[in-house]
C-alpha cells in the first residue's frame, strides 16, 4: 500500500525551491572549479605572474562598469516582476533596454578613454577590444535575474560555470600557441580569451530566457517609466557596485602600493581560488529574492527571518568546509599555478575566512533590499570605507616592519575579512531590528565538524604534493560533511539534499 504524501505548506514549498536552487547552483559550483583550475593553471604556467597582474588590474575597471550599468537590477528585477501588471516579457525588455543603453557609453567611454584599464599607458590594438565586454556582463546579468525569478538557475550554471570558465581556458591556451608566431597576439592572450568567454556565457543565457519569456508582443520604450526605475534602484545599484568593490579594492589598492606586477598577480590567483567558495552563496542568492518578495507582500516576517537563517547556515557550513579543503593544503594548491605563487598561501588562507564571514552580510542583505534600502547601502558605504582605511594601514605598517610585498599583500587580505566579519555583524543586527526576529546563522557543530577536519588536512600535509592534493582535499570535505550532517543538519535541513516535488 503507497501512503499517500502529505502536500507541503506555502513556506515549505519556498525552503524547498531554495534547496532545488541550492543544489542545482552547488553543481554549478563544482563545475566551475574543474573550469577554473585550468585557465589558472595556463595563466600562471604559459603566461605567467605579470601578464596576471596587468589582465587583472585591466578587468577591474570593465567590470566596475558592467556593475554601474545593471543599475541594481540584478536583485531589484525581481520585485519589478512581483509588483508590475505588465506581461513579464515587457517587463524584462525595459531592463534590458535600460542596463543596455548605460551599458553601452560606458563602453564608449573606456575605449576612447583607456586609462582607467591600462595606467601605465601601455596596450595593444587587440587589448583595447576589453570595453566591448561591458555590455554582455550586464545584459547576462539582467537575463540569469529573470530567469532566477522563475526558478531556473540551471541557466546559471551553464553560462558561468560550463561555458565562461571552460571558453576561458580553451581560448587562452590556443592564443599562447598561436602566439609563438606573433608576440603581440600572445601577450593579448588573456584579454581576448576574457572577451570570447563573456560573450560567449551571454549568448548561452539567451537562449532559455527568449524560451521563458518569450518576445514581447506589445511592448514600447516607456522612458519616463525607464528613469524612475533608475532612480528607484540607485540604492540597489550602489549596494551592488560596493558588494563588487570590496573584492576589488584589495586588488586595486596593491597595484597602487606595490611596485611588482607580479605581486598582483599572485594575489589575483590567490582571489580567484578564494572566490570560489564566494559562489555557493550566490548560489541561493537568485532564488532568495523572490522567496522573499513574496513573503514580505504578504507581512510574513517571521518566515522572512527563518529563511534568512537557514539559507545562512546552508552557505556557512558549505564554505567553511571548501575553506578548510583548499586553506589546509593552500600551499599545494597555489604550487599548482606555478612555483612563484606558493608566497601567495598566506593571502589565499585570509581570503578564504573573509568568505566565510561575508555569508552572513549576503543573506542579510537579500531581505534588507527590500525593507531598508538606504540604510542597507549606508552600511555597505562604511564596510567599503573600513577596508580601504585598514588596507592601507595594514601595508603601510607591514612596509614599515620591512617585511615583503607578498606579507603586504596579507594584509590586504585580513583587512577585507575584518571588514566583511563587520558588515555581516551589522546587517544582520539591522534586519533582525526591523522583522523583531533573531538572525543568526551561527551554530556549534559547525566546530565540531571543522575539528577532526584540520586533524585529517595536517596529516594529509605530511604526504608528498600530489597525495596531499588528491587524497587530502576529498577526506577533508569527507569527514567534515559526515560530521556537518551528523551533529549540524535537522530535519529541515537535510531538505537541501532531498528532493521534492513542488
Amino acid at each position: 500500500m503507497v501512503e499517500a504524501t502529505a502536500p507541503l505548506s506555502a513556506e515549505q514549498q519556498d525552503i524547498a525551491a531554495l534547496a532545488k536552487g541550492g543544489r542545482t547552483n552547488f553543481l554549478g559550483f563544482l563545475l566551475r572549479l574543474a573550469a577554473r583550475i585550468p585557465f589558472l593553471f595556463i595563466a600562471g604556467r604559459l603566461y605567467g605572474a605579470e601578464d596576471l597582474g596587468r589582465f587583472a588590474s585591466a578587468t577591474i575597471a570593465v567590470e566596475l562598469a558592467a556593475q554601474l550599468a545593471t543599475l541594481g537590477q540584478k536583485r531589484g528585477l525581481a520585485q519589478q516582476l512581483a509588483s508590475d501588471d505588465r506581461d513579464g516579457a515587457e517587463v524584462v525588455a525595459d531592463a534590458l533596454l535600460l542596463s543596455g543603453f548605460v551599458s553601452a557609453v560606458l563602453a564608449a567611454l573606456l575605449y576612447i578613454f583607456p586609462a582607467p584599464m591600462f595606467p601605465s599607458g601601455h596596450f595593444t590594438p587587440l587589448q583595447r577590444l576589453l570595453p566591448l565586454t561591458v555590455l554582455p556582463i550586464a545584459l547576462g546579468d539582467i537575463a540569469l535575474a529573470a530567469l532566477a525569478y522563475r526558478f531556473d538557475v540551471g541557466a546559471t550554471v551553464r553560462a558561468r560555470s560550463v561555458v565562461e570558465p571552460w571558453t576561458l581556458s580553451i581560448v587562452a591556451g590556443l592564443v599562447w600557441l598561436a602566439g609563438m608566431w606573433t608576440i603581440d597576439l600572445r601577450e593579448s592572450g588573456l584579454i581576448l580569451a576574457y572577451v570570447a568567454s563573456i560573450f560567449a556565457a551571454t549568448m548561452t543565457t539567451f537562449v532559455p530566457l527568449l524560451r521563458s519569456y518569450g518576445v514581447p508582443r506589445h511592448w514600447s520604450p516607456r522612458p519616463i517609466d525607464l528613469l524612475r526605475l533608475a532612480g528607484s534602484n540607485l540604492p540597489l545599484a550602489g549596494a551592488d557596485a560596493i558588494e563588487w568593490g570590496t573584492r576589488k579594492l584589495d586588488l586595486f589598492l596593491l597595484g597602487v602600493f606595490q611596485a611588482p606586477t607580479a605581486v598582483v598577480g599572485i594575489y589575483y590567483v590567490a582571489q580567484q581560488v578564494a572566490t570560489l567558495p564566494q559562489k555557493l552563496k550566490t548560489s541561493f542568492e537568485p532564488i532568495l529574492g523572490p522567496v522573499i518578495t513574496r513573503n514580505l507582500q504578504g507581512g510574513n516576517y517571521p518566515a522572512v527571518a527563518r529563511q534568512v537563517c537557514q539559507v545562512g547556515f546552508w552557505i556557512i557550513a558549505a564554505q567553511a568546509g571548501v575553506a578548510l579543503a583548499l586553506g589546509i593544503p593552500g600551499a599545494a594548491v597555489m604550487g599548482l599555478v606555478g612555483p612563484n605563487f606558493v608566497a601567495g598561501t598566506a593571502a589565499l588562507g585570509l581570503l578564504l575566512a573573509a568568505e566565510v564571514a561575508a555569508a552572513t552580510a549576503v543573506v542579510s542583505e537579500a531581505a534588507l533590499i527590500y525593507v531598508a534600502r538606504v540604510r542597507n547601502l549606508w552600511i555597505s558605504l562604511g564596510t567599503i570605507v573600513l577596508q580601504g582605511a585598514l588596507t592601507v594601514g595594514f601595508m603601510l605598517a607591514a612596509r614599515r616592519a620591512g617585511l615583503d610585498p607578498l606579507m603586504q599583500a596579507a594584509g590586504a587580505a585580513a583587512a577585507l575579512a575584518i571588514a566583511l566579519a563587520c558588515a555581516s555583524l551589522a546587517k544582520s543586527w539591522l534586519l533582525g531590528s526591523l522583522l523583531s526576529e533573531r538572525i543568526s546563522n551561527w551554530r556549534w557543530a559547525l566546530i565540531w565538524a571543522a575539528a577532526p577536519a584540520v586533524l585529517v588536512g595536517y596529516a594529509a600535509k605530511l604526504m608528498p604534493e600530489w597525495v596531499e592534493l588528491a587524497l587530502g582535499i576529498p577526506a577533508i570535505l569527507g569527514v567534515y560533511g559526515t560530521v556537518i550532517w551528523r551533529r549540524g543538519f535537522g530535519p529541515e535541513d537535510r531538505i537541501l539534499f532531498r528532493k521534492q516535488t513542488l
